[in-house]
């Protein structure tokens, strides 16, 4: 039977096809029968090197020649039917990898969006996708300062651009989840906009105990609350909330049909196939969007340089069990205040070991209430205890769950840890659990409250237990998984600094996503999306403010770059009477330094400016010293230019000049 040619030029001959079954022409005595068959010519249907075998010299040393001469070949008939339903398979595995042609590409549609904070960056997510009409804020989070920015405790983005959006459009406030990160600064945007919001009830609710908290209560008859599985009409686009699983409760990712086409956003995620709550990433949901067809999709890439997938929260139960056992005195349990899936698990072992629970710090507490509230903790009032009646337990009785796992100044734990907590002393029998890891910019504050700790003599579990935390962001191959699910023309990675989008964007390469539909964006950059392009248009205003939280107030830029050359550079004070008829100074010139020169030094620094005035005022036109500013400016200019040449340091230079 001879060989037909391959029904598609990208399959591969089978290789097996020239090999022949020895025991086909084997005589009884196991011997091979004489090979009289010549080599089938090319013509008939072999392929040149199908038969290389037999053109090689006969090597063997007893004149057997080549057993493979008398084999007959095993050929597949590839006949006309089975050639069409190769490529009648080979067309639908094709449409498969490509489901964004399902779509209807033909629309004339078209969106914008703008990320205003969460890019470059951890934390501060806050972006807005815009129509001819609408607008929808998706998140409006905060972020943490790092240690130059003297005197602030949170940053949340600039509002600039939302102003102009609301003289233009309807705009909407929607919500994925309750992190800090992606809600925490709406209570400074609603003193500023107000609009109507929608999320889930947790998320919701956070909210209201943030707008209670900074008198904004009356704005709580902007909530919208939403269902997940279904649509809501939000101007001219239609969103649809999907569960997924994250570090927090009632976290979700949005799919949002738009005048363009379908988008997906997946906001904060990992796919956790055992979260705590039993309830997974709504994993069909996603498959349903790919199906349908997805223009662009936005996804998480804070892990992006994670490889395999990210553990089960279920994991650090686990953990939990062990840590416990091992403790004699009392467990302190420091973790993020809204990973109350980690909470409940140290508190269900806290009861499992006969221990009562007492939650302490402010956050803490008022989102365990909420929780509790609305059915995600179910743990009864008996095994909780107020902080005054912790001393009334024996050691081994007591578990207290409080914030501060970051290292904060005012967070309880490190209040503690300083012995200037109110109830709680710390003990060396006390067993602390960080059950949280350090976020970026955060790790200096981390490693002083591990040195507190272990100087008050306490047992501190952290790092050492390698399933103690578990991040709440997909690695590589949960990110894959999504990418594969969705399958979109257009790809955007959202949330991370410029080395995780970057990452996450060649990941999406090895999925298929034409390298050609994905672009790298910073806050502030405008991207325009049609089914055609994708492209950055413009560059819009963003930035930061900075907030002190000891009374919820705005810091201004310049006091913030102010404090920045305090610390820096130092300052130095100038006050001087100066004659204006012999133009010379009056008395000696007071002259003040703070964080430039040593004391010692202070004397023979005076000196020197008092020369340097001196000298000035000789050489100035008389008419000069009628304008108080015009000479302040000049002895700043003098002053600034001695001390940069003698100390390379740029101060702060105050001078009061009086003319008498």
């Amino acid at each position: 039977m001879q060989d037909r040619p391959a029904p598609n030029g990208n399959r591969k001959p089978n290789p097996n096809q020239n090999k022949n079954r020895n025991n086909q022409n084997r005589n009884n005595n196991g011997e091979s029968k004489p090979n009289n068959n010549k080599p089938n010519h090319p013509k008939q249907g072999n392929k040149p090197n199908q038969n290389r075998n037999n053109n090689r010299p006969n090597n063997n040393k007893n004149g057997g020649g080549n057993k493979n001469r008398n084999k007959r070949r095993n050929v597949t008939t590839v006949n006309d039917e089975m050639r069409k339903y190769l490529e009648i398979n080979d067309k639908v595995k094709e449409a498969t990898m490509n489901p964004w042609r399902n779509a209807d590409m033909s629309v004339q549609g078209k969106i914008r969006f703008t990320p205003l904070g969460g890019l470059g960056e951890i934390g501060g997510n806050m972006a807005v996708l815009e129509t001819e009409t609408t607008a929808i804020i998706i998140d409006v989070g905060m972020s943490f300062p790092d240690e130059t920015m003297h005197g602030v405790d949170i940053l949340v983005p600039d509002f600039s651009y939302l102003h102009t959006l609301n003289k233009e459009k309807d705009v909407y406030v929607i919500i994925t989840h309750g992190h800090e990160d992606h809600i925490g600064a709406m209570p400074y945007l609603f003193k500023e906009l107000q609009f109507p919001i929608y999320g889930t009830p947790l998320a919701l609710a956070m909210i209201e105990n943030k707008f209670n908290e900074h008198g904004l209560s009356q704005y709580t008859k902007n909530f919208n609350f939403v269902t997940m599985r279904k649509q809501h009409q939000i101007g001219d686009m239609k969103i649809e909330w999907m569960h997924n699983t994250h570090s927090i409760i009632d976290a979700c990712s949005l799919a949002i049909e738009t005048p363009a086409g379908t988008i997906i956003h997946t906001a904060d995620f990992k796919v956790d196939h055992t979260p705590v709550d039993n309830y997974t990433m709504d994993l069909r949901r996603f498959a349903h969007y790919g199906e349908k067809g997805v223009l662009c999709l936005f996804s998480d890439s804070t892990n992006s340089h994670n490889p395999g997938a990210t553990k089960s929260e279920k994991v650090v139960g686990k953990t939990f069990d062990t840590l416990f056992e091992l403790a004699k005195g009392r467990v302190i349990m420091s973790t993020f205040s809204s990973n109350v899936h980690r909470i409940v698990q140290a508190m269900e072992r806290g009861v499992l070991h006969g221990r009562k629970i007492c939650v302490i710090g402010r956050s803490m507490e008022r989102n365990i209430e909420t929780n509790r509230a609305l059915g995600f903790v179910d743990i009864e009032d008996k095994h909780f205890i107020e902080v005054h009646e912790v001393p009334k337990y024996a050691d081994h009785e007591v578990l207290i769950v409080t914030t501060g796992s970051q290292g904060e100044t005012m967070a309880a734990l490190n209040r503690m840890a300083t012995d200037e907590h109110r109830h709680i002393k710390l003990k060396p029998s006390d067993t602390v659990i960080i059950s949280a890891s350090a976020i970026p910019g955060n790790e200096a504050s981390v490693s002083s409250l591990m040195n507190k700790l272990m100087k008050a003599g306490c047992t501190v579990r952290y790092k050492e237990f390698a399933d103690i935390h578990v991040s709440g962001h997909a690695a590589q191959e949960e990110q894959k998984l999504i990418l594969r699910l969705i399958q979109p023309k257009f790809f955007l990675p959202v949330h991370g600094e410029y080395n995780h989008i970057a990452k996450h964007a060649r990941t999406a390469v090895e999925c298929g996503v034409d390298e050609r539909n994905i672009l790298l964006m910073g806050d502030g950059d405008q991207i325009e999306l049609t089914t055609k392009y994708l492209k950055k248009v413009k560059t819009v205003k963003s930035g930061k403010t900075y907030i002190d939280n000891q009374n919820n107030m705005t810091i201004e830029n310049d006091v913030v770059l102010d404090r920045q050359k305090l610390a820096e550079d130092g300052i130095v004070n100038v006050v001087a009477q100066i004659s204006q008829s012999t133009q010379k100074v009056v008395g000696k010139p007071v002259i003040t330094t703070h964080g430039l020169v040593a004391d010692k030094d202070d004397k023979k620094f005076q000196k020197e400016i008092e020369v340097l005035l001196e000298t000035m005022l000789l050489n100035m036109k008389p008419e000069a010293l009628k304008n108080h500013k015009d000479i302040e400016n000049d002895i700043r200019a003098v002053v600034r230019k001695h001390v940069v040449r003698t100390k390379k340091r740029y101060p702060l230079i105050i001078p009061t000049i009086f003319i008498v």
